[in-house]
């Protein structure tokens, strides 16, 4: 049964709100915005294409102010000398010159140095003779001769307006030439810096800013002349683009082509006139629509507004709707309460401990519980099917590969992402099998979950069955790294839970693989010898083997099945007393052995009372207890251990922070771990990610260098390990408010006296 919202009192409280909330006030409000809209909307419109059409010429006077300042830095360039220009070595170094300037303006289409009496010009091509503005830029209206005499002879800026200008044997372009003397220290000018402008490059500005604009755009020189214009297919005659000319800046209303037109005009410090005109239907159409939109809605709500307000709370209702339904589908809360919010807020905080889960790593870590304990914890199997996670093939195995140390290392090669990428699901369907990638802790190794179908039958077509699935992931891997990993393969079992025991069985095959070296690969039953019937032994060599890496690896509960297994395997024997006592006298040394590698040596002290037994349940128990406290002191000394990683690496960070080589994978080589691991334990560790860490510590070194030195801002920057100075800067106002430049001068007594002006926008330029 559904959620009755119907019977809801905060449905009802919704419904009540808005009648009285939204319906009056909104009747009252819209007979005074009737009265008064349509007259402010029509100022307003006015007012903003008049401030759009200000903000367009202020851009385009910004980017002709760059012109010069670029011009102004050309005469004093060293590499832009009479001198170096004409040297038949250096002249090389001054058209990469040319060319650096050309790039520091979007407008620039060519930019042309000419110095004066010469017989050559100089671009970004290369030295040309002058003879390239009949050949490859040919003017409709500039001869070669009348260029000449302005190149060698204009006192002032000037700009010619737009014309055909035919690139060699492009389609033509319209053009404007820009043309600024260079004059240093004041001399008289010796030569001329001549731009090529695209018209559309101008007019293009003035359209972006403009927006929805659809209409006539012109600018104007000082004397009248257009320079540049787009007219959007409508033509007027000159005598109505002479008016437009002489109008005073603002708005206005006037007749062109007999139809009338809104026009917009503005005028530079410069003397520039920039106009806009566009007919007057399309221009108010925003204020037709928006006053018939008004009395629509006094309509509308009058009429309507109860209705409205009803539709509007069950929408509104709506979400809450919603969650309660999948709160009873959950939980099955007390319908007879109708208090919504609080089982939505008990809801929440039973669920916000899931929030942070993150897939990958949720992923990664239920089949790594699976692979350690051979199950998923308290996770439910609804939470593994929505990670992709499904068991649903009649045999699993687990194999294990690892890489040498110089050969390849997971966590620190390029190819590792991939690797793990290709490795986390695939699918064999020409096998019935698939597998799961397990990213383990170990920077070198990796481990799959094989699941494949195959019906019960003899061990030997079931050994059939797994080798051409490891021959196929081996390939898969070595096609992508290009390295053969030694591959340990587990048992197969029936059973998921039973994959701790394959994965225990694949870690013991994976450390006979690396003594054979790189590309071996090792089954644990050639290990285990089950092929072959010992008589004379009780307990199985697979068994000891097992029993041993469980302990190493922590594995409590293989550890103890082990221990059980090879009692039963006595029992069923049922040898004479003597050699009972030896037998389980190895399985013991094999335990203490074990502990005594792993650096455990107290629990020798425990040996009395361990081999005084009655029987062997109770024998049985004692070695029990024995491999809990093995297991439990390796998954505290794994804990410590990695606690003391963590703490060894955030102090390496606080050394190094200042290396611009500094990075996750530089980090998980230097001490032989996953980048992911890695990754996740920093941040359980510090409450932050790595970068941010990194990005906190170079911070924090640049305002205390900041405050307590007169060094350059850009020194310092390089210094704390940040190459790109524009993008640190632009970070760090965002962060503070302030340019490094401005915080200095805050914060720093006298700082603007005793340190040297750090000048941000000539670091962003």
């Amino acid at each position: 049964m559904k959620w009755n919202h119907f019977k809801s009192k905060l449905l009802l409280k919704y419904t009540l709100s808005y009648i009285s909330i939204f319906l009056i006030p909104l009747v009252i409000l819209t007979i005074i915005i009737y009265h008064n809209a349509v007259n402010t909307l029509r100022s307003e419109i006015e007012q903003t294409n008049v401030n759009q059409l200000t903000q367009a010429k202020t851009v385009i006077d910004d980017r002709m102010k760059e012109l010069q300042d670029i011009a102004f830095r050309i005469a004093y360039d060293e590499q832009l000398t009479r001198y170096w220009t004409h040297h038949p070595y250096y002249s090389r170094e001054s058209i990469g010159a040319l060319v650096k300037y050309k790039a520091t303006s979007s407008i620039i289409d060519e930019l042309f140095l000419f110095f004066r009496g010469d017989d050559n010009i100089y671009s970004s091509q290369g030295s040309e003779n002058l003879n390239v503005f009949t050949g490859r830029y040919k003017f409709n209206t500039w001869n070669q001769a009348d260029m000449i005499r302005d190149l060698n002879s204009v006192r002032s800026p000037t700009i010619r307006p737009a014309e055909q200008v035919v690139q060699g044997t492009k389609i033509p372009n319209s053009m404007l030439a820009y043309l600024v003397p260079i004059a240093p220290n004041n001399t008289p000018a010796h030569g001329t810096v001549m731009y090529l402008i695209h018209e559309s490059n101008l007019t293009g500005l003035i359209d972006s800013i403009l927006s929805d604009y659809h209409g006539m755009t012109y600018i104007f020189d000082n004397y009248g002349q257009v320079l540049a214009a787009n007219y959007k297919g409508e033509i007027i005659s000159e005598q109505e683009v002479n008016a437009l000319f002489a109008l005073e800046p603002g708005t206005h209303s006037i007749s062109l082509n007999q139809e009338p037109h809104s026009v917009v005009s503005v005028k530079s410090d410069a003397g520039w006139t920039y106009v806009t005109a566009m007919p007057s239907n399309q221009f108010f159409s925003r204020i037709v629509h928006i006053r018939t939109f008004i009395i629509l809605v006094f309509s509308f709500v009058v009429t309507m507004g109860t209705i409205l307000a009803i539709m509007l709370a069950r929408r509104q209702y709506h979400p809450i709707s919603d969650l309660m339904e999948f709160i009873r589908l959950k939980n099955d809360p007390d319908t007879s309460s109708t208090n919504e919010l609080e089982w939505i807020k008990k809801t929440l905080h039973d669920y916000s401990q899931r929030v942070d889960l993150q897939e990958p790593y949720a992923r990664n870590h239920i089949l790594l519980m699976l692979l350690k304990h051979g199950h998923t914890g308290d996770f439910p199997a609804e939470f593994t099917d929505k990670l992709g996670i499904r068991f649903n093939r009649s045999h699993y195995f687990v194999m294990t590969m690892g890489w040498e140390m110089h050969a390849f290392r997971i966590g620190d090669n390029p190819e590792q992402p991939t690797v793990m990428q290709l490795m986390n699901d695939v699918e064999l369907p020409e096998l019935s099998a698939y597998a799961y990638g397990v990213e383990l802790p170990q920077a070198d190794q990796l481990a799959l979950i094989v699941g494949f179908d195959a019906e019960i039958g003899h061990e030997g077509s079931l050994n059939a069955r797994m080798e051409p699935i490891v021959e196929k992931l081996q390939w898969m891997v070595v096609e992508h790294t290009g390295v053969a990993p030694a591959i340990g393969i587990g048992n197969r079992y029936t059973y998921p839970k039973q994959l701790n025991q394959s994965y225990i069985e694949a870690s013991t095959a994976l450390e006979a693989s690396m003594l054979h070296g790189q590309g071996s690969s090792t089954y644990f039953n050639d290990l285990s010898g089950s092929a072959v019937q010992d008589s004379s032994f009780w307990v199985p060599k697979d068994v000891l083997l097992k029993l041993v890496q469980s302990l190493k690896q922590g594995s409590y509960d293989v550890a103890v099945q082990m221990v059980s297994t090879a009692l039963n395997n006595l029992k069923a024997e049922m040898p004479s007393v003597p050699l009972l006592r030896c037998i389980c006298f190895d399985i013991l040394n094999t335990m203490l052995k074990t502990a005594s590698e792993l650096g455990i040596h107290h629990v020798v002290d425990q040996l009395p009372r361990i081999t005084s037994y009655d029987s062997l349940e109770d024998l049985e128990k004692k070695l029990t207890g024995l491999a809990a406290e093995i297991c439990a002191h390796v998954e505290a000394k794994s804990e410590t251990e990695e606690s003391s990683l963590m703490d060894e690496i955030v102090a390496y960070i606080d050394a190094n922070f200042s290396d611009y080589d500094l990075s996750l994978g530089t980090i998980s080589s230097k001490f032989t771990i996953s980048s992911s691991y890695f990754s996740r334990s920093f941040k359980e560790k510090i409450g932050m990610n790595f970068t941010q860490y990194i990005w906190q510590k170079r911070v924090d070194e640049v305002i205390r260098l900041l405050l307590h030195t007169t060094d350059p801002l850009k020194d310092i920057i390089t210094r704390v390990g940040y190459l790109d100075t524009p993008n640190f800067i632009r970070k760090f106002k965002k962060e503070t408010g302030y340019t490094p430049g401005q915080y200095r001068k805050m914060h720093r007594p006298n700082g603007s006296a005793d340190s040297p002006d750090d000048d941000d926008e000539e670091c962003i330029g």
